[in-house]
């Protein structure tokens, strides 16, 4: 089928990893990580970020060389975190051959600049609109790494490129559909960490279905106003990659961001949340681009100001709902 190979190894990276090679191509992991390079290499296993695997594709290699990672490479598929993405991709920089499409895993908006993630892999590797694709949808890794059935959605602005992408990840039980709209793509996937987030907090805070229903719609009304003002089609908020994304990253203690947000809401410190989850989730960091997102598009962004409160100022779960939602009667 094709020479892909996939940046960054964790459980993400490593789970696409698989759909691919069981797609049947030669896929081969970078990883800066010499114990998860060794244990892909030799045992085909990444214990360290996929341990649910008992065995990877014996088509799936590993290295953490840069140069041999994407010399023959028909795709590169880039899966690393994406407030690092800009400094990891200029290392590849003239490394990558000028026809390979590049693939987008990451689901974030850049902290320091407010950008997408198409904007900072273009601009990283001076890459053309047409040469770059985002996938995203309702794509919980270890659930995926166990080949449960699911979907995802593949956006590029040359939708002949998203349909040759569609196809190099299609197996049995994963489907890709395609469009062109990259930026509510883009949005989709990154402004929901946000709502998830929100929702981890009210089941942290001990409260059920009713008020995580409430976040996750208005949510979505806010996350589509927003994507809207920025370019997007409304319509894509309304997929897979909008409604079905939510609703995974929403409903799963799989989510980092969902179980984050759980921790803040059982009144732990962002401080406390990071240790116990091993690192920040992306929410974090995406819900302030929202609000200035919101501010750039003269669109009002209650969720994501009130979700910024708790991660600044530490107010709480019922402070931060009293600011969602005014008390003022409004039109749905």
């Amino acid at each position: 089928m094709a020479n892909i190979t996939v940046l960054g190894a964790g459980a993400w990276g490593t789970a696409f990893g698989q759909v691919l090679a069981d797609a049947g191509n030669d896929v081969m992991m970078w990883a800066i990580e010499p114990e998860i390079v060794k244990a892909i290499q030799t045992e085909h296993r990444n214990p360290v970020r996929l341990p649910s695997v008992e065995k990877l594709p014996d088509n799936m290699k590993a290295t953490g060389d840069r140069a041999e990672a994407v010399t023959h490479a028909d795709v590169v598929v880039v899966a690393i975190a994406a407030q690092h993405a800009r400094e990891a991709l200029e290392k590849f920089k003239g490394l990558i051959p000028d026809s390979a499409l590049i693939v987008s895993l990451m689901k974030g908006i850049e902290q320091s600049t407010g950008k997408r993630m198409d904007q900072v892999v273009s601009e990283a590797l001076d890459l053309p609109t047409e040469r770059f694709a985002a996938v995203s949808g309702p794509n919980l890794s270890k659930q995926i790494a166990a080949r449960q059935p699911a979907a995802t959605v593949i956006a590029c602005t040359d939708i002949d490129n998203a349909r040759m992408m569609a196809k190099l990840c299609t197996t049995d039980y994963f489907k890709a559909f395609i469009t062109s709209d990259v930026i509510g793509l883009e949005l989709c996937g990154s402004l929901k960490n946000v709502v998830a987030l929100a929702v981890g907090m009210s089941h942290g805070a001990g409260y059920g279905e009713n008020t995580a229903a409430m976040i996750e719609t208005r949510g979505l009304t806010e996350l589509t106003a927003v994507g809207t003002a920025a370019g997007a089609l409304p319509e894509t908020f309304h997929g897979l990659a909008g409604v079905g994304d939510l609703v995974a990253t929403c409903g799963s203690p799989l989510s980092r961001n969902y179980t984050f947000g759980f921790n803040l809401g059982k009144g732990m410190s962002v401080a406390e949340a990071t240790k116990v989850s091993d690192g920040v989730a992306e929410g974090v960091a995406t819900a302030s681009a929202v609000v200035e997102l919101g501010e750039k598009y003269h669109v009002d962004t209650p969720l994501a100001k009130a979700v910024t409160r708790v991660l600044n100022d530490g107010i709480s779960f019922d402070q931060m709902v009293s600011e969602m939602f005014p008390k003022d009667i409004t039109v749905e």
